[in-house]
């Protein structure tokens, strides 16, 4: 199970900093730095994607770490492979629905002062400066959403840890 994560977590990596680079060289070569709009919400949503995909996979793999020190005798009928598979479709599940909700949040504000952010990387800040109304409320929501995932995933990484810790 653990070079099935390994796997999972160097196929995450190779497709996060697939989103940001390619774009970045090419405006290098051109010696332009503006982003469409679609490309900007292509390149958000796949970001946050793969940073929560992440976020998830490296809990997973605690847990995995977790269960081989502190109960190696019950590791095959824990972690088989069907647990696995499943475990792994819950992290890409919710990283879906995590980039899914982040970027219908971010798109869904009028934007009055052009659609064209002048970088290479899409930022959600630079898509409010272009929006008409106060957006700072679902901002706030959404960093809510994402905090209370990330933190909950930390947790778990720290909770497996200390475990393993106590066990050592």
């Amino acid at each position: 199970p653990m070079y099935f994560f390994l796997l999972g977590l160097s196929l995450i990596d190779l497709g996060s900093i697939s989103t940001t680079v390619p774009k970045a060289m090419a405006n290098s070569l051109w010696n332009n730095r503006a982003i469409s709009y679609a490309g900007c919400a292509a390149q958000l949503f796949l970001f946050s994607f793969f940073i929560a995909a992440e976020c998830c996979l490296l809990t997973i793999m605690a847990y995995d770490r977790y269960i081989a020190i502190c109960k190696p005798l019950h590791y095959g009928t824990l972690l088989g492979s069907r647990a696995c598979v499943h475990m792994a479709a819950a992290a890409w599940g919710s990283a879906l629905l995590n980039a899914l909700l982040h970027t219908v949040n971010t798109f869904s504000i009028p934007l009055c002062k052009g659609n064209a952010v002048d970088q290479f990387f899409c930022e959600v800040p630079h898509i409010f400066k272009l929006s008409c109304s106060e957006s700072y409320l679902r901002e706030l929501g959404f960093v809510a959403v994402s905090s209370s995932l990330s933190f909950g995933c930390f947790v778990c990484i720290v909770l497996s840890y200390v475990q393993i810790f106590r066990a050592v």
